[in-house]
């Protein structure tokens, strides 16, 4: 019986190049200042989208090369991708049927209102 736990192959990390490195972090660093400007911009309802598509880039190249799932088992990428594309999936449904109660919220918070102001 081995006294190992783990498998027979051993796991030696990767090590990235700082300049690989640098230009990850100057990604983040400009999607970080795209967000503030698209935060300030007015984009007619599409204000959610844009900024849940900048965030979801952030954190795939957080996982990606800090986390170092590019070099990982592409088991692990695949399900990092399933997993992004169910709370895409969720959010999207959520979303469409926010339309749908919208005036009876506005009723509700104008009659709250009105009952405060008395």
């Amino acid at each position: 019986m081995s006294d190992h736990s783990h498998d027979s192959e051993e796991h030696i990390g990767h090590i990235l190049p700082l300049s690989l490195l640098l230009k990850v972090f100057g990604g983040l660093v400009c999607l970080t200042i795209l967000t503030v400007m698209t935060g300030k911009a007015d984009l007619h309802g599409a204000d959610l989208a844009v900024a849940m598509v900048i965030a979801t880039c952030k954190a795939s190249l957080v996982c990606f090369f800090f986390m170092h799932l590019k070099y990982d088992r592409p088991f692990h990428g695949m399900i990092f991708l399933f997993s992004v594309m169910f709370v895409g999936l969720f959010l999207a449904f959520v979303t469409l049927d926010s339309e749908a109660y919208q005036d009876d919220i506005r009723e509700k918070l104008s009659n709250d209102i009105l009952q405060i102001s008395e």
